[in-house]
């Protein structure tokens, strides 16, 4: 997941990401347990966490977005680490995951999984939530027709899996699934260019050896072409599919 974030306009523009995160906090069971917030990015839920009661730490990889957490909230504790490859001598009580997963590759998911299960106590809790199956299928679907139009090759840049799929990852991690639900979930974006804003922030990986004029000529056609399905009311949305799963290290 080597990705270089703009970090200010994420935490400006799409404070959305983790706003719908707060929901995955009502999942935890019990009080005042230690939480890995992996993928913590801005701090912002490291921080909901913390003010809920929770003893919580945030684990990002990218450089830029710790910053941002560490400038806002100097109280928190935060780490440098990458989900893929990290390792902790601490055990805690929760691994908390809100919108990271699907960016990484379907190869390095078991390693990841495992990860998190050493991370945990036995009894610990995995709660997280990641596109699934679906996910932004009309955004990726307009992107894939606008490079094969101009003779390229639309490489998908996410992992989204169905239900069945993931569940087998974590059993085969050795955990034990207690709740896994895949729902639709249409996200207002801000701005009146909300669309084109989204693309560039989240869809890096297809256009790195694109022509700069070539991107905006993409990225253009195709929010053009999905104004009539993503434009309602005067707002812009992504077509998201969300897959919320809750998991128990025996």
């Amino acid at each position: 997941m080597n990705i270089k974030w703009d970090g200010e306009k994420y935490t400006d523009s799409f404070a959305f990401v983790h706003r719908y995160g707060n929901a995955l906090i009502d999942m935890i069971d019990g009080q005042g347990l230690s939480v890995l917030d992996l993928g913590c990015g801005n701090g912002a839920l490291t921080k909901e966490l913390s003010a809920k009661g929770y003893d919580a730490v945030g684990m990002d990889a990218s450089k830029e977005l710790l910053e941002i957490a560490r400038r806002s909230y100097p109280e928190l504790t935060f780490i440098h680490g990458d989900a893929v490859s990290f390792d902790t001598d601490k055990k805690y009580d929760v691994v908390f995951s809100n919108a990271v997963f699907h960016w990484i590759d379907k190869e390095n998911q078991p390693r990841m999984l495992l990860n998190v299960y050493n991370a945990l106590k036995n009894g610990g809790q995995f709660i997280f939530e990641l596109g699934g199956f679906g996910n932004n299928v009309l955004i990726h679907g307009a992107l894939k027709t606008e490079f094969e139009k101009r003779g390229k090759k639309y490489t998908m840049p996410f992992y989204f899996p169905s239900i069945g799929e993931y569940a087998s990852l974590l059993e085969k991690a050795g955990f034990l699934v207690r709740n896994a639900v895949l729902f639709d979930r249409m996200t207002e974006l801000e701005g009146e260019n909300g669309l084109y804003d989204w693309i560039k922030m989240f869809v890096k990986k297809p256009f790195e050896n694109v022509d700069k004029n070539l991107e905006e000529d993409i990225i253009n056609s195709a929010v053009h072409k999905l104004k009539e399905r993503l434009f309602i009311n005067g707002k812009w949305y992504s077509d998201y599919v969300r897959l919320r799963c809750k998991a128990v290290k025996p």
